[in-house]
């Protein structure tokens, strides 16, 4: 394969993650206005099922070669997204969709921390100053009248942990899976775990499905079925810390999202708060 041939699938690549970056953005707000209305884990139980849905057509017939490695894989990048979406969707009914995409995106910054810590890959110095910095964004951020995370910015801050160990999964399964077999799996485990749950705990809930219809159409075609897929191929082409820090950029649409659609709007500390930490994002990936 020649230079230019890998430059070319790069660059395709990262424009797959640029397009999931705007889809999840958009979706922060979609989410944000579901939370009012569902329960965080029958929303996502109902949304990731249908998600797998929109990919049968396409996998159908390739089901009957999945292999042990996209099953076991499958399954735990499953319960990392189970928890991830539960305490995004959970962290969305106490705060706002823009605020929630910036706690979010500090998957951006714990990846080569975790990689680091865990797999021995150490980072380079700039990422612990990055950790530093969006750290202290997200204090910023998030206290407003007290120097306290709230219970929605915890539980989004949970979440970015969550997030980030799908991310370094998604990496590491990308090169030897199918991908719409591996995605099938992770949204079948995903509404396996939401779906009971939120009957049991939510069922009062039940009813708010019939208004936000639409929201789960929306995420189960777009921000499901389509991007977490569009995510596994990209990532043969990006590695992990790469693919994070293009993947924060639904930060950006999310605040923009919000503030167009929902009148959403940021303190002038919660904006020195989004700075920090969108500086400490693009700290951690550079080459110094």
């Amino acid at each position: 394969m020649t230079v230019l041939t890998l430059r070319s699938e790069r660059l395709r690549a990262d424009l797959m993650l640029l397009t999931i970056a705007a889809i999840w953005g958009i979706a922060f707000v979609v989410n944000r206005v579901a939370a009012a209305h569902v329960g965080a884990l029958l929303y996502n139980g109902v949304r990731f099922f249908f998600g797998a849905v929109t990919l049968l057509p396409f996998v159908w017939r390739r089901l009957r070669n999945l292999t042990r490695l996209e099953l076991g894989g499958g399954a735990l990048a499953g319960l990392l997204l189970f928890a991830a979406s539960t305490f995004q969707q959970m962290g969305l009914q106490f705060t706002a969709a823009g605020k929630a995409a910036f706690i979010t995106g500090l998957y951006v910054v714990l990846v080569p921390l975790f990689l680091a810590l865990i797999w021995r890959q150490w980072p380079r110095w700039t990422a612990w100053v990055a950790s530093f910095l969006a750290t202290l964004g997200l204090f910023f951020l998030s206290a407003v009248e007290r120097m306290a995370l709230s219970p929605g910015d915890s539980l989004e801050l949970a979440g970015a942990v969550m997030w980030a160990f799908h991310v370094i999964l998604i990496g590491r399964l990308a090169q030897r899976v199918d991908a719409l077999r591996l995605s099938v799996v992770q949204y079948v485990v995903c509404g396996v775990f939401s779906t009971p749950l939120g009957l049991s705990l939510e069922y009062h809930t039940l009813g708010g499905l019939a208004i936000v219809w639409w929201a789960v159409v929306f995420t189960s075609a777009f921000s499901v079925g389509l991007a977490y897929t569009l995510q596994v191929v990209a990532q043969r082409r990006a590695p992990p810390t790469d693919a994070a820090i293009i993947l924060s950029a639904e930060t950006v649409f999310a605040a923009f999202s919000g503030w167009l659609i929902l009148g959403e709007t940021l303190t002038a500390q919660q904006w020195l708060g989004c700075g920090l930490m969108l500086a400490g994002m693009l700290l951690a990936q550079t080459r110094l």
